[in-house]
């Protein structure tokens, strides 16, 4: 069963920067398609980024494109989302998704079968 957590999020003022990171474990050893989601209180989840298995294709919403970036280590089983520049409107938990299946980065989140607990990120102005 192939396992997810989340860390890195905390408080950080607007314009501040922060970096969340997910490690990868258990399940086989096969490279997944990934990606980050976001939830704040009342709303629903809703696509960050996603990246493909080589990590040489990656997308982004368009409300975070420009400051965050994508990017993972394939050898250490993690996934990372340097956040910059970051907005009020970023404060949510933050919920790393992993699929097997998928063979492009995908901005729907019914395609991803593997879900981590999420972390929290706070933005204060």
């Amino acid at each position: 069963q192939v396992q997810l957590a989340e860390s890195g999020g905390g408080s950080v003022q607007a314009g501040g920067s922060l970096r969340l990171s997910c490690g990868v474990s258990g399940g086989r050893s096969r490279i997944y398609v990934m990606g980050w989601f976001r939830q704040a209180p009342g709303k629903e989840r809703e696509f960050v980024a996603a990246i493909s298995g080589s990590g040489d294709s990656i997308v982004y919403a368009d409300s975070v494109k420009g400051r965050f970036t994508l990017s993972r280590d394939n050898v250490k089983k993690e996934l990372y989302l340097q956040m910059n520049s970051a907005k009020p409107e970023d404060t949510a938990g933050y919920y790393c998704a992993a699929d097997q299946s998928l063979v492009q980065a995908s901005r729907n989140r019914r395609e991803y079968k593997y879900w981590g607990r999420g972390t929290k990120v706070i933005v204060s102005s």
